[in-house]
């Protein structure tokens, strides 16, 4: 692999940086703020009648999330001049009170919009399952750029969840240790150390060998074939080598062809040593997928392996391609510590 110049990608990186802070700040849009959004669009769009009440329960429900994200949404939407009190409970979706006459019609998807777009209308998952993953990629994105705190109020603000849910999922990040609480009780996250991250290799490099001997031959030959048949899609295609699609290149190989190792400790020590992922994550984000990038040809030698049924060759492999990205994780975090930080959640505050 060629050295990475840093100032080959500076200029490169801030140009793109707004762009990719966006799409990332929309996906993690919080919960009220989608809700505000699909009620201002129903009712410019004249979906919702102007004399219909909008209450709190008949919206949660909708949306399958708890009253508090649609009681922040309907008080936007009123400090917006779009909808009005009245005397009664709720609001009117229309800015002049006076002229109608409120009725109490059951709200439907459609009225709303939900239908319009084959978006779900209720979402079953819990509300910590919901925002985890944008929390943990905002959490590991800061990890290489300094020492920061988690304000929980702000999180569950941010996200329009309540303080035991945003407590819930950080709890969930400290287990994976990702996060740390101090003294004081304070949620703490990085700095990303270059020994930190070495030492999670060396706990990888000494367990994830032995697991897949035990793995490999219990896994199913049509799985393999479609791990292996991915990695030469994107050798083939380097356009299509992006963060996303390497991070499912890694949860193939040290996650799934993982999972039938019955020594739960071991696996739970692997599955608590991810650092690594998220240097090589945040660099790819950042940088790109590097040319020629030798995580490709050594996952595909590995699932060979296994596919032939060497799986002492193919541990020897997993353990040769461990001990090389090593070595490329820690000049790519040395590579990550000059750049500017990028775009974050207000509830992640630097440490000064």
């Amino acid at each position: 692999m060629r050295e990475v110049r840093v100032d080959e990608f500076r200029e490169e990186w801030v140009l793109a940086t707004a762009d990719s802070s966006n799409r990332r700040q929309e996906g993690r849009a919080p919960r009220y703020v989608m809700i505000q959004e699909t009620l201002r669009k129903a009712i410019q769009a004249q979906r919702l009648p102007s004399n219909q009440i909008l209450l709190e329960g008949p919206i949660a429900r909708l949306f399958g999330t708890s009253r508090g994200p649609v009681r922040k949404a309907l008080e936007l939407l009123h400090e917006q001049g779009l909808i009005s009190r009245f005397e009664g409970r709720g609001f009117l979706a229309t800015p002049d009170p006076e002229s109608v006459k409120p009725v109490r019609d059951p709200l439907t998807p459609e009225m709303l919009g939900l239908g319009v777009d084959e978006r779900p209308v209720v979402d079953t998952r819990s509300a910590a399952d919901r925002i985890y993953v944008q929390v943990e990629e905002a959490v590991a994105t800061c990890l290489a750029f300094g020492h920061f705190r988690i304000i929980e109020t702000v999180l569950s603000e941010y996200h329009g969840v309540s303080r035991t849910v945003a407590r819930e999922v950080l709890g969930r990040l400290r287990n994976q240790r990702l996060i740390e609480k101090d003294r004081h009780s304070h949620w703490l996250a990085g700095p990303l150390t270059a020994q930190a991250v070495a030492d999670d290799y060396e706990i990888r490099v000494l367990l994830e060998p032995a697991a897949l001997k035990v793995s490999g031959p219990l896994l199913d030959r049509a799985e393999l074939e479609a791990m292996r048949d991915e990695v030469q899609r994107l050798i083939d295609h380097p356009e299509l080598q992006n963060a996303a699609a390497i991070t499912r290149l890694e949860q193939d190989l040290h996650q799934r062809c993982l999972r039938l190792y019955p020594n739960r400790k071991a696996r739970e020590m692997i599955a608590q040593s991810q650092l690594p992922v998220i240097v090589n994550r945040i660099f790819f984000q950042t940088l790109g997928v590097p040319p020629d990038e030798p995580l490709l040809m050594e996952h595909k030698l590995v699932l060979d392996h296994l596919l032939f049924g060497a799986f002492d060759a193919a541990a020897s492999s997993l353990q040769s391609h461990l001990q090389a990205a090593a070595e490329r994780s820690r000049r790519r975090l040395k590579v990550l510590s000059v750049f500017p930080e990028p775009s974050l959640p207000p509830y992640l505050l630097k440490i000064t």
